[in-house]
């Protein structure tokens, strides 16, 4: 499936659909969810706050499945699927590198939300109650080259040098890739997104 063919297919939603993007580390799947022009749910923004993390001893790990409120990302999809009220959600911020909570409220009258994240289609723990609250889920995917190109780009901004990138790359998010590809065939869809226009998120 294009992107294109996705957005014609969610255009064309009356009711509340719940659709999840989802797809490894640098895959796109951002970049896919807010070109297509939905209100966009991020599993991101469920990021335990980096003092829990410290306290776990999970710093080191951010991104992996145990470092996110799956509980209570479940409970919000919950509350978006019933779609008779609004429902405040959360957002990732980069510059903080915390979630903020309330970050922005979906009204009832939203048609499609999208949910995008990692491990939308895992089935162990709390994970495995996500993929029954989605109506449809897509599964993004991108080179394995082009992926970690995006990924040290991305990384180098977090960490300041490129081997400091390339372990975390190493340490992180080549295992949780792995994770992720491994739902690959839960996807009702498989989409390739290719050169979209707007400025990618790497």
């Amino acid at each position: 499936m294009t992107v294109a063919e996705l957005q014609a297919l969610l255009d064309a939603m009356s009711s509340r659909t719940l659709v999840g993007i989802t797809g490894p580390p640098g895959s796109g799947k951002t970049h896919v969810a807010r070109f297509l022009g939905h209100p966009v749910v991020a599993m991101d923004g469920f990021h335990l706050r980096n003092e829990v993390l410290d306290r776990l001893g999970r710093t080191q790990r951010k991104g992996a499945p145990d470092t996110f409120d799956a509980a209570a990302f479940v409970q919000v999809l919950g509350c978006l699927r019933d779609g008779t009220r609004a429902v405040s959600v959360p957002a990732f911020s980069r510059e903080l590198d915390e979630p903020v909570p309330d970050a922005f409220v979906i009204e009832p009258d939203a048609a499609v939300v999208l949910v995008e994240g990692n491990y939308l289609l895992l089935d162990e723990g709390p994970w495995a109650e996500v993929a029954s609250r989605l109506d449809l889920s897509v599964y993004v995917e991108a080179p394995a080259e082009m992926r970690r190109g995006r990924l040290l780009a991305r990384q180098i901004r977090s960490h300041g040098s490129p081997a400091a990138a390339q372990r975390w790359i190493q340490t992180v998010d080549d295992p949780n890739a792995t994770i992720v590809e491994q739902t690959k065939a839960r996807a009702d869809h498989l989409v390739v997104p290719g050169e979209l226009p707007g400025s990618p998120l790497w």
